[in-house]
């Protein structure tokens, strides 16, 4: 795909829409310098002036919006007809998170003359992004998946962790909720009794709240190391020609076992990209989606963990001997042009600079290593970039910023834990006494 491909006075240009505050996306600076770097005109919603996707030199225009998701759906749709009227012509439009895909694909038809948006089943990625909605959809295709059950009450928590058995991974289920009344920070895993009580008393806190309780898979070795967590992205295309597809396995995450991919590395799986695909025509699925899949070393197989109906964080790890990410061949799908056919260049690596660099201090700390994988021939970061730094400068800033006040806030919490503590000492040490 070359600047001839899509002369910029005449392509439809490219508006990422997001729902919710998080600022630190790499995966919107890629998509961004994805079509930019080819002359498309790229426009974002953003949350503030300064995310770093704001002050990228590929980006042709910003729409200062900042969402939580506890908008009324009018709200929204109403702020999506005004960003496209002052786009002048029919955009592509790229979700950069679920709340994003659910609301575009539902309201697709109001809004096809604003937006280039591919034909899915309006309730199809609201199913998708549920975790038990998931649960259900992979079963009925026979799709490996781990056990999973919902809890929305203390007693059903405690019933689905004796019925997995310790340890699971609690998740909030779906989409809105996550945003609106989370009782996780995000994918934990449970691993003795005092972690559980700590999601009982949130369950309890929250009025309308829940969690999915999901079978946690463990190392194929038992060890505290990185399971082999894979991952697939793919695009399937508008029309009845094969969905594009590329797997890879993460290296790193943050938070370890359950977090974001801080480091991943692209790696041909053949049986993995035929499952992914034969599972997306299974079910009718049509645009870009992220799969996450975990090998269960007690039968080999590679389950389905997560379906997000979404571009990936990490999809700029993958490219085609043609040129082609996700995010290039859903452009080009919608404006009506051919995707080019080529393979995917293996051992490629993305590194997310701040998150592998918490991971791997973390590993060296608990002595993990990395899962086996081959030297890579291409090593890309995630945020910097020598033709537009800026965004890395700014990531930088407000990762430090932010690292600062979490330790700030739990500072206090450390000094009064010891108080306590060193008081608690006292108490017995007296009690010794009196008692000798």
């Amino acid at each position: 795909m070359s600047r001839r491909t899509v002369p910029p006075d005449r392509c439809p240009p490219l508006l990422i829409v997001k729902i919710g505050c998080y600022p630190l996306h790499h995966g919107t600076v890629a998509a961004v310098r994805s079509l930019g770097r080819l002359g498309v005109p790229v426009y974002a919603v953003t949350e503030d002036r300064f995310a770093p996707v704001a002050l990228s030199r590929y980006l042709t225009g910003r729409f200062l919006w900042p969402t939580t998701g506890g908008e009324p759906v009018a709200a929204l749709l109403d702020g999506l007809r005004r960003i496209g009227a002052r786009l002048g012509r029919p955009a592509v439009a790229l979700a950069t998170d679920d709340e994003a895909a659910i609301l575009l694909a539902a309201h697709r038809a109001e809004l096809a003359d604003l937006f280039l948006l591919p034909p899915v089943d309006p309730a199809l990625p609201g199913r998708l992004a549920d975790k038990q909605g998931l649960y259900t959809l992979c079963r009925e295709h026979g799709v490996p998946t781990p056990e999973t059950a919902t809890a929305t009450s203390v007693e059903t928590l405690r019933d689905a962790v004796k019925r997995l058995g310790l340890p699971v991974v609690v998740k909030n289920p779906a989409p809105w909720e996550r945003l609106l009344t989370p009782v996780v920070t995000g994918t934990t895993v449970l691993r003795d009794q005092e972690e559980v009580s700590a999601v009982e008393h949130a369950l309890e806190r929250s009025r309308h709240g829940s969690v999915l309780v999901q079978e946690y898979l463990p190392p194929a070795d038992g060890s505290a190391a990185q399971a082999e967590d894979w991952f697939a992205h793919l695009y399937c295309p508008t029309c009845e020609r094969p969905p594009l597809v590329f797997t890879g396995i993460k290296l790193r995450s943050w938070p370890h076992g359950g977090g974001v991919t801080a480091r991943g590395h692209a790696a041909a799986h053949p049986r993995l990209a035929a499952a992914t695909a034969d599972f997306c025509r299974a079910i009718g699925y049509r645009g870009i989606a992220d799969l996450d899949w975990r090998r269960d070393p007690r039968d080999g197989r590679l389950k389905l963990v997560d379906f997000n109906p979404r571009v990936g964080a990490q999809f700029q790890v993958f490219r085609s001997t043609a040129g082609i990410d996700v995010v290039r061949a859903m452009y080009l799908d919608l404006t009506g042009r051919a995707v080019p056919h080529g393979e995917q260049i293996d051992a490629r690596e993305l590194v997310v600079e701040h998150l592998d660099a918490a991971a791997a201090l973390d590993g060296r700390l608990h002595r993990r290593a990395d899962p086996p994988h081959p030297r890579p021939v291409r090593r890309e970061a995630a945020w910097f970039a020598w033709d537009d730094p800026l965004p890395f400068a700014v990531a930088t800033a407000r990762f430090t910023a932010a690292a600062a006040r979490r330790v700030a806030d739990a500072a206090p919490r450390r000094v009064a834990g010891a108080v306590r503590s060193a008081r608690e000492a006292g108490r017995e040490h007296r009690s010794a006494a009196l008692g000798s």
